[in-house]
């Protein structure tokens, strides 16, 4: 796996995390950081409307907009918001978690664009339902159908690898750890079970994931949050370690900032999908009519995603004692950091300090639960890209074997390499779609702007004269 570590290290050595942050920085400046002076605007349109939502249907145009979303967190808030963040942290030490944090403030306008755009190019598919993604408004918005294709090869190939091997590899070292279950059945298993869902179309998706996204996520936060205030007197210094080590270079060619940076954006990237694309392409599916208001759910997105989570995970592993910076940076500058502190294993350990034995099964039905719904949100996107890239039902079907395949290789799989395989695809995938995402930021923005308009009359109307 030497080519992938170091072909991922090419791609996230520099101009990549640049075009990242850039992206996001362009959006957030032509909005007049909307995440940021926006909030009650973007919390009362997406967590607000849940409280008020009229369930009346309008079947078979797409999936409620919490089902879209549901469906983009399933595969967006998979593992890597308990093994990523765990690596990440092992590589680049705690910084990790501050630049993760940099980049979703930033990736939160990112993914904003990439929903309104998703929307706005959407089209039906035979069967009358929404779909669209990046592979549309590449070819409808920039007239560009070569590029989409390209991205849609990329997507197949990373559902292949991040949505699956990465996922089936964490969840069956963790249940090997905690159970000492077979990695190949825990495979064999999540393959059957996915393909079954996975026929049922994203109205099945979507079902699914709205009934387990919530459920996975209390009972990962929960408990995480009772680690978290078992050791509320380590927290303060868990902060400090974030924010020093994210700008302490070291005399050795200034190792933990550049790591740190490094491994801080890719993971945040990995976790909330801002500015890769795959993610709205659940959001296409959404019955809305106005394209940025499901760029409000895009903002949410990134926010839960990576800030709520991934710090979650972040905290119960610098608070709990069983992560040790002096110690183990050392070891990641040399190449030598041992299985155990790599992935679910660190994260387990954390929960297990409060927990004992239950603390692991508590992060290992998280695991399941995460892993599962990637799995799905994955096969998803990967069969949306292997319509744009063919016709052919034979390719399609092909697709559609060769997934489950992989579920059981990523079980049995080196989880290290895996991440290496993840890396590249995501940064294969964000070199294609970032490029598009700013040739197209006038429309994103003007959409935006309009809607905002259109919600402030609308405000102005309810008041009446003073």
């Amino acid at each position: 796996m030497a080519f992938f570590k170091a072909l991922g290290d090419l791609l996230w050595g520099g101009p990549l995390l640049a075009l990242f942050l850039a992206v996001g920085l362009w959006y957030s400046l032509g909005s007049g950081f909307f995440q940021i002076f926006g909030l009650p605007t973007w919390w009362k349109a997406t967590v607000g409307s849940l409280f008020r939502r009229k369930r009346d249907g309008q079947a078979g145009r797409g999936v409620t907009q919490l089902q879209a979303l549901s469906t983009a967190l399933a595969a967006t808030i998979g593992t890597g918001s308990i093994a990523g963040v765990a690596t990440a942290i092992a590589y680049g030490g705690p910084g990790a978690v501050f630049w993760m944090w940099m980049s979703a403030l930033l990736g939160m306008m990112t993914g904003c664009g990439e929903k309104i755009l998703a929307v706005r190019h959407r089209e039906r598919d035979p069967g009358g339902h929404w779909r669209g993604g990046p592979m549309q408004y590449m070819a409808k918005g920039l007239r560009l159908p070569g590029l989409a294709k390209l991205f849609a090869l990329f997507c197949v190939a990373e559902t292949l690898a991040g949505g699956n091997l990465a996922q089936a590899n964490s969840i069956a070292t963790a249940l090997s750890a905690a159970g000492g279950a077979s990695p190949a059945a825990v495979g064999a298993v999540l393959a059957v079970v996915a393909s079954v869902v996975l026929m049922g179309g994203i109205k099945r998706i979507g079902r699914l994931c709205e009934l387990l996204v919530p459920a996975m996520a209390l009972l990962f936060v929960g408990g995480g949050l009772a680690v978290i205030a078992a050791n509320y007197q380590a927290v303060p210094g868990a902060f400090q370690q974030i924010v020093g080590y994210a700008f302490a270079p070291r005399a050795a060619g200034g190792y933990a900032m550049g790591m740190a940076l490094r491994y801080g954006v890719a993971r945040g990237v990995f976790t909330n999908e801002a500015g890769v694309g795959m993610s709205a392409i659940a959001h296409a599916c959404a019955d809305v009519d106005e394209p940025a208001q499901q760029g409000m759910w895009g903002i949410f997105e990134v926010f839960f995603a990576t800030m709520v989570i991934c710090t979650v995970t972040a905290l119960v592993i610098l608070t709990s004692g069983v992560y040790d910076p002096v110690r183990t940076l050392p070891l990641a500058e040399a190449g030598t950091v041992p299985q155990a502190m790599l992935g679910a294993p660190l994260t387990v350990a954390g929960f297990a300090t409060l927990f004992g034995e239950a603390g692991e099964w508590i992060v290992s039905v998280s695991l399941i639960l995460f892993a599962f719904t990637s799995l799905i949100g994955s096969g998803y996107y990967g069969r949306r890209g292997m319509e744009t890239l063919t016709s052919s039902r034979w390719a399609q079907g092909l697709y559609q074997l060769v997934f489950p395949a992989f579920i059981i290789l990523g079980a049995v799989g080196d989880v290290t390499a895996v991440w290496q395989v993840v890396d590249v695809f995501n940064g294969l995938l964000a070199a294609v779609n970032l490029p598009a995402l700013l040739l197209l930021s006038p429309e994103a923005l003007h959409l935006l702007r309009t809607w905002l308009d259109g919600q402030k009359k609308k405000q102005e109307n309810c008041a009446g004269p003073t």
